[in-house]
């Protein structure tokens, strides 16, 4: 059998940050990077672990951000070190006060990269593996049982849902009408 090329998937960055300034950094960086943003998510106060709290300080929000351009699901390695790169310059003395978690939607499934290793991770390149966050189900994003608690809870469906049909349009406008074939990524 012979494989076939992957359709192209969303790219979605979620953002903790501490530092406003420095998030508006970070969206210049990014579409400098990555292209346009295509949405940008309401502010989530993020509340759901102390994790970061020692390098980004007491209040820390979470957001969403996804771009215009498609990208290839084997783009997610090399995207996640530029992600590293942009929160790196925009470290306050070696703290990060803003975290990049960037991430791919296709059709069925939300899948995060991470540097970090644990059982359910498929590794990918350079350091990095994939996790599997949350799955498109019968109208509902579901998370696994590994799944951040914030993502459990089910705080960013709406987000989630909306970035999907904006996803699904695209998908649909990728299709050349005269022969039904769809653009390459």
């Amino acid at each position: 059998m012979i494989p076939e090329s992957p359709e192209p998937v969303k790219l979605i960055i979620g953002i903790l940050y501490s530092d406003a300034g420095r998030l508006r950094g970070a969206f210049e960086m990014m579409e400098e990077v990555f292209g346009s943003v295509d949405s940008v998510s309401d502010i989530f106060p993020f509340r759901v672990s102390d994790y970061y709290k020692p390098e980004m300080g007491a209040r820390i929000y979470r957001r969403f951000a996804s771009f215009g351009e498609l990208v290839h699901p084997g783009s997610l390695a090399s995207i996640k070190i530029k992600t590293n790169h942009i929160e790196e310059e925009l470290a306050l003395e070696g703290k990060r006060k803003v975290n990049l978690d960037p991430g791919v939607m296709d059709f069925d499934k939300f899948v995060l990269a991470s540097c970090k290793y644990n059982g359910q991770k498929i590794y990918l390149d350079q350091g990095v593996w994939a996790d599997l966050t949350l799955r498109y189900r019968k109208g509902h994003f579901e998370p696994y049982p590994w799944s951040f608690p914030d993502f459990k809870r089910g705080d960013y469906e709406n987000v989630f849902l909306s970035i999907r049909e904006s996803f699904k349009k695209q998908r649909k406008e990728a299709v050349i009408p005269s022969n039904g074939k769809r653009k390459k990524p």
